[in-house]
């Protein structure tokens, strides 16, 4: 299982313009109900556009030279578009470690949730924000934004293994991994303090399953698997080793009865 998870993590961090939809008019769409994640894979169409890297990297770039305000999935805002909750809990951990931030963002793009919170990050003593990604974003990045705070890693293994993070964002991210689960069994097991989890898709009144979330095609012709998890058992599972601080409904919508959520999460104390 162990070989099986690290497998997993290095090669299904899906390309961040899947999470491009917080804006868009009509709210997310998703579509059928398949089996698998492989059928719903044999789909999907425009997954692996090797210009997605691109339009990201070119899009942060802009954010990091000041020449734009703030960056999601390549597209621009003349505004930054926060995520208070987030914020409050990376302020909240950091207020527990005497100023001191160290947390992995899986899936984290080339930043975006680190340059929408750093003006609030510049005033802690210490951050340490450790990106996890697919292999070709963690080359940008290292080229392009690794800095004092900002580092990138191609699996959570290897980011543990050179990092102290006791806290994990993530943010749109778990919905699009082929195996969320044991995704999370994993994160679990390794012991982070915190984990906050935002704008992730769930459903109420049925059992997990697997649609296509469409992409407009004004903005990118493509589709993607995303998982719609029953939000009482993802509940249930974090509660076995954590304990709910928080729990709030994310901005965006969508169709099929789907409800976006976010929650912080702090581990259980044991005797």
């Amino acid at each position: 299982m162990r070989h099986l998870m690290r497998s997993i993590l290095k090669r299904y961090i899906h390309p961040p313009l899947l999470r491009l939809y917080r804006r868009i008019a009509g709210g997310v769409r998703f579509s059928g109900k398949y089996a698998s994640w492989e059928e719903a894979s044999r789909h999907a169409i425009g997954y692996d556009s090797p210009e997605i890297i691109e339009r990201v990297t070119a899009a942060a770039l802009k954010v990091k030279k000041g020449e734009a305000v703030f960056e999601r999935d390549a597209v621009l805002f003349d505004e930054i578009q926060y995520s208070w909750p987030v914020i409050s809990g990376l302020m909240w951990i950091a207020a527990q470690r005497d100023g001191r931030l160290n947390i992995v963002d899986f899936g984290g793009s080339l930043g975006s949730s680190y340059f929408q919170a750093r003006e609030f990050l510049a005033g802690l003593r210490e951050c340490r924000w450790s990106i996890v990604e697919q292999k070709e974003f963690v080359t940008a990045g290292r080229k392009h934004f690794t800095d004092n705070s900002l580092r990138f890693y191609e699996s959570l293994d290897e980011c543990m293994a050179n990092e102290q993070a006791d806290a994990i964002l993530l943010s749109s991210v778990i919905q699009y991994l082929p195996q969320p689960h044991e995704f999370l069994a994993d994160v679990m097991r390794r012991g982070l303090q915190f984990i906050l989890v935002d704008r992730t898709a769930f459903c109420v009144d049925r059992e997990d399953w697997i649609a296509l979330q469409e992409v407009p095609p004004s903005i990118y012709p493509a589709n993607y698997p995303a998982w719609i998890l029953n939000l009482g058992r993802f509940k249930a599972d974090m509660s076995t080793a954590y304990d709910l601080i928080a729990e709030y409904d994310s901005p965006d919508t969508a169709n099929a009865g789907v409800v976006f959520k976010g929650f912080i999460y702090r581990k259980k104390v044991t005797c």
